[in-house]
């Protein structure tokens, strides 16, 4: 199972409240069969002028993107947070995200995690100012550092201990836990599987 404990990175200031799920990934990226392909296509609409941070070459490589207020709110596409890691977003912090939004994002490994507004903000203006300073993310600690700054970190507790034991992943319990499903399976008279 993936325990995830900290990141560490440049950080990508996203500034706006209210952004949705259609701005992320917008409707027409929604036909694919599977999610590769989506980062590419990452706030395309909005990234038309080619000033959008996502575009800009201070910002290649971050892995936490820093936004506002009701981050992800809209349609519950699981798109959007797909898009966004697959672009290389490992978490994100911001004043507040979309409920599903989150959940969908815990799904994927992706922590969501929400600070002040003001120390929100400030982080923002900082990544504008200095794109090169280096993030650290603990979720031990429930902090993110950037320079000499050191932000508290809120998230639902049941959330933190998923993301830390590995538990969020449950394709991994699968695979941990496979003898203990073969067991049980062996057990029910109406399942016949060939255990290989």
């Amino acid at each position: 199972m993936s325990k995830i404990e900290r990141i560490t990175g440049r950080g990508l200031p996203l500034r706006g409240n209210d952004i949705d799920t259609d701005r992320i990934i917008p409707a027409r990226f929604l036909r694919c069969v599977t999610f590769d392909g989506l980062g590419e296509h990452v706030f395309a609409d909005d990234r038309q002028s080619g000033r959008h941070p996502f575009d800009l070459p201070q910002y290649q490589g971050a892995r936490i993107l820093v936004v506002n207020a009701n981050f992800g709110c809209g349609s519950s596409r699981e798109h959007a947070p797909q898009a966004i890691a697959r672009w290389g977003i490992q978490a994100i912090v911001g004043e507040s995200f979309a409920e599903i939004f989150a959940g969908n994002c815990l799904a994927m490994g992706v922590p969501c995690l929400t600070a002040a507004p003001e120390q929100v903000q400030a982080l923002q203006t900082l990544l504008e100012d200095q794109p090169s300073t280096e993030l650290t993310l603990d979720l031990h600690s429930l902090t993110l550092t950037a320079g000499d700054q050191v932000i508290p970190l809120t998230m639902a507790e049941s959330t933190r201990q998923m993301l830390l034991s590995g538990q969020w992943d449950a394709c991994g319990q699968l695979l941990a836990n496979r003898d203990k499903i073969h067991e049980v399976a062996a057990r029910l008279p109406y399942v016949q599987w060939a255990v290989n």
